[in-house]
């Protein structure tokens, strides 16, 4: 009931709050005998952790993971190798500033859960937003590492920052090598330059931007999710929608396609040297619910980040009318972070698909 579990055969349960002692999740369904060490997961932490850049927030949290069960090493196997048992991961929070809170314990943030979990649960875990921060998402992209390993070399999950605010980038000029060559995951190093200014002025203001975020994967064989329930780009739609500040989904051409006609939308296809070639993928690699052998395209919109330094209306928990002004440390666009947390979600959700495609035809 408490909804802390997501995936079928490939699950992941996350625990922890922002300002708690630790965050951690578990990890099962995973097969046996797959080489898995804390470096492998520390590579995709690392891409996600703050205090990176002047873009994102300045928490310092190193986020060094532990792996406490489900892994085993002796003279039998090559390297520390899955158990197939539950495997337990955990990163010990060591920069809270519980203290930048005080002041909006008894009030309601525009934007935020406070209001939403207090309705709900009639107590609420104030400092830094508790369950409801993003600071969970370290635990996904830690699943993500394992879920990686889930599905081989041959598949590739990448994904990139498309947009900030209303500077979206020219896919001419795509180039997923400059990815790595500036703070934003941007694609386009020209658009890069314009977001660097953009963005400083709005950290400058103490306000934020949103985003949206591209991410794909390559090298999914055809057959992957099954019709009507267990549709590839729900079950895809439903894990991205859960990452925080996330507001809307595309698959493929997404609502571009509404402005299409039949034949424009249509994948067509053609023999190939390697069997059917397709014409363009506006489905983004999944069709009636289940892969096509494309790549695997999804985008999310991530709205501005709620914490923001400009005053706001709002209201206490008693209802009385207050102004609130949002302390402490935060990201202007959190949706640069956003970028290896979808890629995890991807990867969690195509490792899942992969053995229950397994489980259903056998191979």
């Amino acid at each position: 009931m408490s909804h802390n579990t997501f995936g079928h055969l490939f699950r992941v349960t996350t625990w922890g709050e922002s300002h708690g002692e630790a965050i951690g999740c578990v990890v099962d369904g995973c097969p046996p005998g797959l080489n898995l060490t804390p470096e492998m997961i520390q590579t995709f932490l690392d891409q996600r952790r703050p205090g990176t850049s002047r873009f994102v927030t300045q928490r310092q949290e190193p986020d060094r993971v532990k792996i406490l069960s489900g892994v085993f090493e002796d003279d039998r196997t090559d390297g520390p190798v899955t158990t197939g048992t539950p495997i337990s991961l955990m990163i010990e929070n060591v920069d809270q500033r519980s203290k930048d809170y005080s002041d909006i314990r008894d009030r309601y943030r525009p934007g935020h859960a406070d209001q939403t979990y207090d309705a709900k649960y009639g107590v609420r875990d104030y400092r830094g937003g508790g369950r409801s921060s993003a600071r969970e998402t370290a635990m996904r992209v830690a699943a993500g590492a394992v879920a990686r390993q889930v599905l081989g070399a041959d598949i590739e999950i990448r994904g990139a920052v498309v947009q900030i605010g209303p500077h979206k980038v020219d896919r001419a000029n795509w180039d997923w090598a400059q990815t790595g060559n500036n703070p934003f995951w941007c694609p386009d190093a020209t658009m890069a330059a314009t977001w660097e200014a953009f963005l400083d002025e709005t950290r400058k203001a103490g306000s934020s931007a949103g985003a949206v975020v591209e991410v794909r994967a390559s090298g999914i064989p055809a057959g992957w999710g099954a019709p009507v329930y267990g549709k590839l780009d729900s079950e895809l739609a439903g894990a991205m929608m859960s990452i925080n500040a996330a507001k809307g989904v595309e698959i493929g051409a997404g609502f571009d396609a509404a402005a299409f006609s039949g034949e424009q939308n249509a994948d067509e296809m053609r023999s190939g040297n390697d069997g059917i070639r397709f014409l363009s993928n506006h489905n983004g690699g999944v069709a009636g619910g289940i892969s096509t052998g494309q790549d695997v395209i999804v985008r999310i919109a991530i709205k501005p980040t709620s914490s923001i330094l400009s005053v706001t209306k709002s209201v206490t928990r008693d209802g009385a009318e207050v102004d609130v002004r949002t302390k402490g440390r935060h990201d202007p666009c959190v949706g640069i972070r956003a970028v290896p947390v979808a890629e995890a979600m991807l990867a969690c959700v195509l490792a899942d698909a992969k053995l229950r495609h397994r489980g259903q035809i056998g191979s």
